[in-house]
């Protein structure tokens, strides 16, 4: 192949980039890519991570139709699941799919088997992907980090990441299965299903919860003055401080870039554990450039789908939030009823809250240790 009428120098400054860049070339050549696949690669600007992309899924070998022969599985049905994940959807009639993307589409046919409807399997790959590819980046992160040296050329980046990644793969398996397997057992002690659940067949739908949401406050002026890595520390760092303070019954549903949601059955836990939080952030604001924390909470009825909560609390307890002054637990009237002498309350007002017709009632929780 011309690699430069490919188009496979452009961009390149000098003489030495593109001399680095053909030693890339050959060497991929010498490990069996065809034209085709370098030319995808360098069209998507991953001609470094091309080795490394085999080694965790093997060659392509099938377009997506005989993916779904192979499988019997439809193949709308596997468009969706993957479009549920979050991956790109593959051309037609590409060979871009490999024995890992076949093995995916045999265990979907499994569940088909064991009664699974389109739509149930959707949403559990949508909610997996979500998770998965967030635990993709992080390890992708580390991978570079351990083989990005000073002066690195692009051939001994790929040698390095491939190798990386040869190592680890056989490891990452049985840690996500482990640790799904954990948390699932987690989500087992603490379901719930009564008599109307029971009687129905359905699995239980909304139910009165207790709701949080903490954000950093002044977290968007942080971005215009720090590097864009720093701010991603700072959000990775309140998702730390929390996993730190929460134990159950309190769950941390997910992270909103400068915010976290939590719930809890009851409010007294829920309370304690924002102001655990407030407390934590306010000792990490001591130490380094941390922004302080407030936190907004709502109690009423929500249900749970797909690893997310839905529901008028919810919307609340945002709201809410956004009323909070930086440093404080703010909640609603339902939240402090249901745990009067757990803490000190202080009234904060009524305030108009978007899409309620009547001003809503806000108190301001301390811990019974706090000083005035």
């Amino acid at each position: 192949m011309d690699f430069a009428a490919e188009g496979f120098f452009e961009g390149l400054s000098d003489d030495g980039a593109r001399t680095e860049r053909r030693a890339l070339l050959d060497w991929l050549m010498a490990e069996g890519f065809s034209d085709d696949q370098l030319r995808r690669a360098h069209r998507r600007g991953l001609l470094v991570f091309l080795a490394a992309e085999r080694e965790v899924g093997g060659e392509p070998r099938y377009t997506y139709d005989e993916i779904s022969q192979q499988s019997n599985v439809d193949l709308d049905l596997l468009l969706q699941l993957r479009r549920a994940q979050g991956l790109p959807l593959p051309d037609p009639g590409a060979v871009e799919m490999t024995d890992v993307d076949l093995a995916a589409a045999h265990t979907s046919q499994g569940f088909v088997e064991l009664g699974l409807t389109d739509e149930q399997m959707v949403a559990t790959s949508r909610a997996l992907g979500r998770g998965l590819s967030t635990a993709a980046e992080a390890m992708r992160a580390v991978m570079l980090e351990l083989v990005l040296e000073p002066g690195t050329t692009e051939l001994e980046l790929a040698q390095r990441y491939a190798a990386a990644v040869h190592e680890v793969m056989p490891r990452v398996g049985p840690l996500v299965l482990q640790m799904l397997s954990q948390h699932l057992r987690n989500m087992v002690q603490g379901e719930m299903v009564g008599a109307a659940e029971r009687a129905t067949g359905r699995p239980p739908g909304a139910r009165d919860q207790a709701i949080a949401f903490a954000d950093l406050v002044g977290f968007t002026r942080l971005g215009e003055e720090i590097a864009p890595e720093d701010l991603g520390g700072v959000a990775t760092r309140l998702e730390s401080l929390t996993r730190e303070v929460i134990a159950p019954p309190v769950r941390l549903i997910k992270t909103i870039g400068d915010a976290v949601l939590l719930t809890a059955d009851e409010p007294a836990a829920l309370v304690e554990t924002a102001l655990a939080l407030v407390d934590a952030s306010d000792a990490e604001g001591a130490r380094t450039a941390f922004p302080q924390l407030r936190v907004g909470l709502a109690y009423g009825p929500a249900v749970a789908r797909g690893g997310d909560v839905f529901g008028r609390a919810v919307n609340l307890a945002s709201r809410v939030t956004a009323i909070a002054r930086a440093g404080s637990v703010l909640a609603t009237r339902d939240v402090r009823d249901r745990a009067p002498d757990a803490f000190r309350w202080s009234g904060a007002g009524a305030r108009r809250i978007k899409g309620l017709p009547d001003p809503v009632p806000l108190y301001r929780a301390r811990s019974l240790a706090a000083g005035s």
